[in-house]
């Protein structure tokens, strides 16, 4: 036999029978596929010219396919003058694929050890298979081009294939390699009704689903269900379909849970499971009003009180998630009343703290109401990727942390989740909640480049599971109030009006999307449509009673779309937010309440209010929203003519602006600047920059209870100092002050007894 030929030498003779004009590339996959055998290379530039293919590296597509082609009939010519064993070997490592290890193909091929070595020399010396690798009998034959391996499989016929791959499953079963090695053969056997191949694709499905694999797991569920089961498998089978399904496609798991519902042999126990799963799908699909219905059906089979509570609390959650429900306050009250009562600890009460805790701050009750219910329902730590409770009580604690002025909390937990969706392989709706909402905790942090940039990747998530889901409109929302704090206010315009032919799901969705176009409107100077559109989302609120600024701002931006034409009732309404606002209690939404008022007023309460509320947000993480204040509060003290204090806020709020990533207020803060005769100044901001020394210092004493002034008296600082470094810890460590001492990592040492606690 001939020695097979170099890359250089293969190139030789492609460009004799092409031409000189063949590439490299070109030239170098001619040898890679045929193995440099000398017969081969031939044959194979003869088709290359009969077909006139060009020899460059933009037809690699059309030679593999030209190659497949050639070698279907001289390879399988080849194999056969081999024997009947050589083939039968080829065919059982064409077969077991990553498991034809010597011993197994051998038992596949029905041949001994022994004379399964004699045809892996046979095949090896025809170049064929590749020469075994070391590794005692435990590595996998190979063949010497994945292209061989395509056309031996090829030539295998249907049937003895089919059969072949049947006693490929018992081979590995029998080696003890598992199920999931067992389920690709399993696969292409015909269906039969033989509950040993259900069990065993049901067994595979569960370990490519711990596996991360669910679209494995998935193809092996529906093979299942084709085999078919026998009556009493069948409804769990449907179930296990439709939870591998669920991730990214819930229309086809509500298909499948309510054809396993319908299932004659249905336990109670799995009936239970089911209801639970169709409820999730029915939500993730955005039809919240049939997800609540699921267990208004079931709930009075409930065979225990655990169990009637769990349902309870499921139905109350996805009312609550409905955006027509009728009986918000009444749902509230019982809720309320639910969660005053309850004794125990388990899942079930942890989450309907969880729920007590979101519907607390929406309503707008004390802050420390929201956040007491939230630990509560937090304890040890809630899970996203728990196989019999769903992610969104979870969810809904972090964005309670997030909207009580406790950002970097919320973050810490949807980073845990995302990480938690990540390691096993969940790639749908969770994953896409999860990247969207950590940019809009980003966002209402003011870091606006990373929530663009987590808002679009939940978004091309969401995109993949479907464009009417809740996951999509909540990035959609994100995304449009990103741009537009941004100032890119007409690219947001661009990208809302590409999805306004969208269907938005009748759903409770965080950011409220109404809202979040009404502020475009705002943005875009549309002060009538904008006004339009955020009456309507107040109605909406107030009908529910949602009343919480801090969670749905339409009040603080309907005041400014009335400011021109009807000021009296812009002021009413500006100032019913802050009532609202201080009754809530965070730095944040008093602040950015009193900011709307102020932009309303005139005169000297103008100046007033918006000292008040930058005072506010220097207590508050919201970064963003204290830049803005600072600029609009030093444009007022310039035009009073008081151009130092002016310049103090500007370029405070310049810094914050270009931390921030806010183009548009940086613009205008250094155009205030020069207006006041003041350089306004190019900086550079460390995004990133821990908290320094003395920034540490003041955070652990506030972090202990002392008082602005005790700190300042301990650290030689004035108390406006003092004031400014805790803002700036509030930004960087993301919390306000209540939230401080457990965002903080290192203990306070060596400092004295702790004083009486200020509430300033």
């Amino acid at each position: 036999m001939l020695a097979p030929l170099t890359p250089s030498g293969v190139g030789r003779i492609v460009r004799e029978v092409l031409g000189d004009h063949a590439d490299e590339a070109f030239c170098r996959e001619c040898w890679a596929m045929t193995g440099g055998n000398p017969w081969e290379v031939t044959e194979l530039t003869a088709k290359i010219r009969d077909r006139r293919l060009k020899p460059q590296s933009e037809n690699l597509p059309a030679l593999r396919e030209l190659v497949s082609s050639a070698k279907d009939s001289g390879l399988n010519d080849r194999l056969t003058r081999l024997g009947t064993a050589a083939v039968r070997l080829a065919w059982a490592v064409a077969v077991l694929g990553i498991e034809a290890t010597p011993s197994l193909t051998a038992n596949v091929a029905g041949l001994s050890e022994t004379e399964a070595a004699d045809m892996v020399a046979r095949l090896v010396d025809a170049r064929i298979l590749a020469p075994p690798r070391p590794g005692n009998g435990t590595r996998p034959l190979e063949y010497l081009h994945p292209l061989i391996a395509t056309a031996v499989y090829q030539a295998i016929p249907g049937a003895l294939r089919v059969a072949m791959h049947g006693q490929a499953a018992t081979v590995v079963l029998g080696a003890g390699l598992g199920s999931a090695a067992a389920g690709r053969h399993l696969l292409e056997m015909h269906p039969e009704g033989d509950p040993w191949v259900v069990r065993h694709l049901r067994a595979a499905a569960r370990e490519y689903l711990r596996a991360g694999a669910p679209d494995a797991g998935r193809r092996c569920l529906a093979r299942a269900l084709r085999e078919p089961p026998v009556l009493e498998e069948r409804a769990a089978v449907l179930y296990e379909l439709g939870c591998a399904a669920q991730l990214t496609e819930p229309d086809v798991t509500v298909n499948h849970l309510r054809a396993a519902l319908e299932e004659p042999a249905l336990g109670a126990e799995l009936r239970e499971a089911i209801t639970y799963r169709l409820a999730q799908a029915y939500g993730h699909s955005g039809r919240m009003e049939e997800a609540a219905q699921v267990f208004a059906d079931e709930v009075g089979r409930a065979t225990s009180a655990r169990t009637r509570l769990r349902m309870q609390t499921e139905q109350l959650m996805w009312n609550m998630f409905r955006a027509d429900e009728k009986e918000s306050p009444a749902r509230s009250r019982r809720l309320a009343r639910l969660a005053d009562h309850l004794t125990g600890r388990g899942m079930a009460e942890r989450y309907l703290m969880g729920l007590r805790a979101w519907d607390a701050m929406t309503r707008g009750e004390p802050v420390a109401t929201a956040l007491h219910y939230a630990e509560e329902a937090l304890g040890d730590g809630l899970s996203w990727t728990d196989d019999d409770w769903g992610f969104e009580v979870p969810i809904l604690v972090a964005l309670v942390f997030l909207h009580c002025d406790q950002p970097g909390r919320a973050e810490e937990l949807l980073n845990k989740g995302i990480a938690e969706c990540e390691r096993k392989g969940w790639r749908g709706s969770h994953l896409a909640f999860g990247f969207t909402l950590l940019g809009y905790a980003r966002l209402r942090r003011g870091a606006l480049g990373e929530a663009e940039e987590l808002a679009r990747e939940g978004m091309r998530i969401a995109d993949l599971v479907g464009s009417s889901t809740p996951a999509h409109w909540t990035a959609v929302g994100t995304l449009i109030g990103t741009l537009t704090c941004r100032g890119r206010v007409q690219e947001a315009q661009e990208f809302a009006a590409r999805h306004r032919g969208e269907t938005l799901p009748q759903a409770t969705l965080c950011p409220d999307v109404p809202s979040v176009r009404g502020e475009l409107l705002l943005a875009a100077n549309l002060h009538g449509e904008a006004r339009s559109q955020l009456t309507e989302v107040g109605r909406r609120m107030d009908g529910r009673g949602m009343r919480n600024p801090a969670w749905c701002p339409w009040q603080l931006h309907l005041a400014q779309a009335l400011a021109l034409t009807d000021p009296r009732q812009a002021a009413e309404v500006a100032d019913d937010a802050v009532r609202r606002a201080r009754q809530f209690g965070t730095h944040s939404a008093i602040g950015k309440a009193l900011h709307t008022a102020a932009t309303v007023t005139q005169g000297p309460d103008r100046i007033k209010l918006l000292a008040e509320a930058v005072s506010h947000l220097m207590r508050s993480p919201a970064a963003y929203d204290l830049a803005v204040a600072l600029v609009d509060h030093g444009a007022a003290l310039r035009r009073i003519g008081l151009p130092q204090e002016a310049g103090d806020r500007l370029y405070r709020g310049l810094e914050g602006a270009v931390r921030c990533g806010a183009d548009a207020l940086a613009a205008r803060a250094r155009d205030e600047l020069s207006a006041a005769g003041l350089r306004p100044m190019q900086l550079r901001v460390d995004h990133t920059s821990p908290l320094t020394s003395q920034e540490q210092g003041v955070a652990e004493r506030a972090a202990e209870g002392w008082s602005d002034a005790l700190i300042g008296e301990a650290t030689g600082l004035e108390e406006r100092e003092v004031a400014r470094l805790l803002s700036d810890v509030y930004r960087k460590v993301g919390t306000d002050r209540a939230g401080l001492a457990k965002r903080l990592i290192t203990p306070t040492v060596g400092l004295p007894q702790r004083p009486a606690p200020d509430p300033g």
